[in-house]
């Protein structure tokens, strides 16, 4: 299964007989929650999840990331509040930057839900196609899915990533800038993790949010040595939008795992090498 769907397709789907859970996961980083704009108006159906208090674990169990990955049986009592079940497919959605929803696509995937999409382009998609929104709130019945953390090998570690980015590709979805060491608005150190090769996420999409097309982005993650029989694994700041960089490899076709520390775990550790500069280091 393709892992986005247009709004024009959703649409077709959400008229059917059996149509997806809708999860509303509109975030923005260093902002306070999405909730009122949820409540103001989303897609008919969809329930809203905040990325920092049911997505991210508690800031402590991180090892120094900044959004660490939820306790599983948080994560599953969240997915079942919102009507998540293992025999329905789900479509995630956001704002329109795609990290939120990237997020709790690779978090559903890692632990083992068979069939999750994210709405390419997100809310202003769906709008910009006729699509109705409205503030009702819906009440929906209890979901049954049951997360199995490592269901699927989409996640390595600090170590992991290291041996990767000298066995394979390891990609650094952040800004250029950040990942030669030029600024560090968020981190305790500049730079990257020696061996990683930049590939700024916000690069796989258009100026609208859209996904580029499959074909285009294969063609650009294959000049960086991203191609399906390669060894890939990305990161980012804290592992958010490295799941959207995942979410565009998977749209490319090519399979790949997630450093979901990233480099504020990396860097909380002062005995992790840094790279600074273009080249990989």
């Amino acid at each position: 299964m393709n892992a986005i769907i247009s709004a024009k397709e959703l649409a077709g789907e959400l008229a059917g007989e059996q149509p997806p859970v809708l999860l509303d996961i509109r975030w923005e980083m260093g902002a306070t929650s999405r909730r009122p704009d949820y409540d103001a108006g989303h897609i008919p159906g969809a329930v809203y999840l905040d990325l920092e208090t049911e997505l991210t674990g508690p800031k402590g169990t991180g090892r120094g990331c900044r959004h660490p990955l939820p306790d599983p049986e948080a994560f599953g009592a969240a997915m079942r509040r919102a009507g998540v079940r293992a025999d329905r497919g789900v479509v995630v959605y956001d704002g329109g930057l795609g990290w939120g929803a990237a997020r709790v696509w690779w978090l559903l995937s890692w632990t083992g839900h068979p069939s999750v999409r994210v709405l390419d382009g997100g809310l202003p998609a769906w709008t910009a196609q006729g699509g109705a929104v409205t503030a009702e709130v819906p009440v929906v019945p209890e979901g049954d899915f049951v997360p199995e953390p490592g269901a699927r090998p989409l996640l390595i570690d600090a170590d992991g990533a290291a041996a990767l980015a000298r066995r394979g590709v390891l990609l650094d979805a952040r800004a250029g800038e950040r990942y030669r060491g030029e600024v560090e608005p968020l981190d305790p150190v500049a730079g990257h993790i020696p061996g990683a090769r930049s590939a700024p996420t916000t690069e796989n999409v258009t100026a609208d949010g859209l996904f580029r097309p499959a074909g285009e982005l294969a063609e650009r993650f294959a000049a960086l040595g991203a191609v399906p029989d390669a060894e890939v694994g990305v990161y980012c700041g804290s592992g958010v939008s490295g799941a959207h960089e995942a979410l565009a490899l998977a749209v490319a076709g090519v399979p790949a795992v997630l450093y979901a520390g990233s480099w504020s775990e990396w860097t909380a550790d002062p005995s992790r090498p840094v790279a600074t500069g273009p080249q990989p280091g």
